[in-house]
């Protein structure tokens, strides 16, 4: 006798798709998928951040978390989390939310027809261009308590307050025009290349998504996660370097042009790519299990997984 082929059964749907209702869901699930996935590879973050800013800093990234570990136990490790978490978890919830919105809004209302690679990355690029304004004043004190030694502060408190007391609440978005060079190319890789990846899977395995179970499903969100992270990090990454220095070294009324000029000049092109090796580990992992987590979110709300339509 055969086995049947394990199927999802299509949950009973309360809400109602391309809804308030749907949009706040999926903002929700951009929470619980960037804000705790970030976190969890600070340890990445902050070596790859100081050894960004500060080449001869340590010999290798083994050596670096040995000589934090040893120096500050687990806490050291982990230094800077508190941004992070804050900062990715309100930057998640407007990723994810408003590409939905941009996709529905661009694919469906107002070009319906257009090309869907050009509705992802123009959906992608317009949600991260309003998720950074959210993201960039953690982004700034993360980066000056982790680039600092001794650290510019040792709380999120306190790295906010000295900097608005020292720079004013503009201080907080003076690392915002790199941000969003390094974040906008970064979501706009990142989304595409998912639903194309996912898209290409599907149609590799010959069958429609829905005919595959909840942990396939899931199984296929996590590879092209992965993948798309690959490319995330190659097409970012100089403008991440730029960013970590910027925060770091950038003075008093200093403009952003002259500060990029000044930085290029010290470490030219090949510094650019400082600590690329760490940052495609970092972010195939991550976005993997960020669009795992998105999308079992969205399971278990009853919707529908990203991609593969």
């Amino acid at each position: 006798m055969s086995n049947p082929q394990l199927k999802i059964k299509p949950p009973t749907r309360s809400i109602e798709l391309y809804s308030g209702t749907y949009f706040g869901a999926c903002a929700l699930g951009g929470v619980l998928a960037c804000g705790p996935t970030h976190t969890a590879v600070t340890p990445l973050d902050l070596v790859k951040t100081r050894r960004q800013v500060d080449p001869k800093l340590y010999t290798s990234n083994v050596s670096a978390w040995r000589s934090i570990y040893k120096a500050e136990g687990l806490r050291g490790v982990f230094f800077g989390w508190s941004p992070t978490f804050v900062g990715y978890s309100f930057q998640g919830g407007g990723k994810y939310g408003f590409y939905e919105v941009f996709k529905y809004l661009y694919g469906d209302q107002i070009f319906p027809g257009m090309n869907k690679t050009v509705v992802y990355l123009g959906a992608s690029a317009s949600a991260e261009f309003l998720a950074d304004l959210a993201l960039c004043p953690f982004e700034a004190v993360k980066v000056r308590m982790q680039t600092t030694l001794p650290p510019y502060a040792s709380t999120l408190r306190e790295g906010w307050s000295k900097i608005v007391a020292q720079e004013g609440y503009a201080g907080l978005y003076k690392g915002l025009y790199p941000l969003w060079a390094r974040q906008i190319p970064y979501t706009m890789v990142k989304f595409a290349t998912f639903e194309k990846t996912v898209e290409g899977i599907y149609r590799y395995l010959g069958k429609p998504k829905e005919s595959y179970n909840a942990l396939q499903q899931t199984g296929v969100s996590f590879l092209g996660g992965y993948i798309a992270g690959i490319g995330c990090a190659v097409v970012s990454h100089p403008a991440d370097v730029m960013v970590s220095k910027l925060n770091a070294e950038r003075k008093a009324g200093e403009g952003v042009g002259a500060v990029v000029s000044r930085i290029y000049g010290r470490i030219g092109f090949m510094g650019l790519w400082n600590g690329l090796t760490v940052r495609i580990l970092m972010l195939g992992t991550l976005t993997g299990f960020q669009w795992l987590i998105y999308d079992s979110f969205k399971m278990t709300m009853g919707l529908p997984t990203t991609g593969g339509h």
